[in-house]
């Protein structure tokens, strides 16, 4: 008679994403010139905003891996920033996370190298814990 049965431990993995979901498509109905209000009716109420150098609203999210019962793991934490001029239309929009441990921009696959703007992204950043909240199963 074999000993035991069951699913092994380790085979259970479920991955969560916290805060922001993105929809699929939103940012192509928000381009470069859109409203502040079609930014809001389009993506929603943001995370947090920001009106340090013009409004840049920012919508934060984070994804992270469950393996059985072990503490979860991030595998990704996303910051979308969408930058307004003083006429309150969308300037530019920047998707970042973090690529070799730097703050980086999947949009323009560049890395901000200082400024205020560094600055705010990276207390975003480590400072973003969903932990406590619901999480959305995928």
């Amino acid at each position: 008679m074999p000993g035991g049965s069951g699913t092994s431990v380790s085979g259970i993995v479920r991955t969560y994403q916290r805060g922001y979901v993105l929809s699929e498509g939103a940012l192509e109905q928000v381009p470069v010139g859109s409203s502040q209000e079609q930014a809001l009716l389009v993506l929603g109420t943001p995370s947090t905003v920001s009106t340090v150098s013009g409004d840049t609203f920012y919508y934060i999210s984070q994804t992270e891996k469950r393996v059985a019962f072990l503490k979860p793991e991030v595998t990704d934490q996303r910051v979308l920033a969408v930058y307004f001029g003083k006429d309150r239309r969308v300037t530019r929009i920047a998707n970042y996370g973090l690529k070799d441990g730097k703050v980086f921009d999947f949009v323009t696959q560049t890395t901000p190298t200082s400024g205020e703007e560094l600055s705010v992204l990276k207390q975003i950043i480590s400072a973003t814990d969903f932990s406590a909240g619901p999480a959305i199963g995928r």
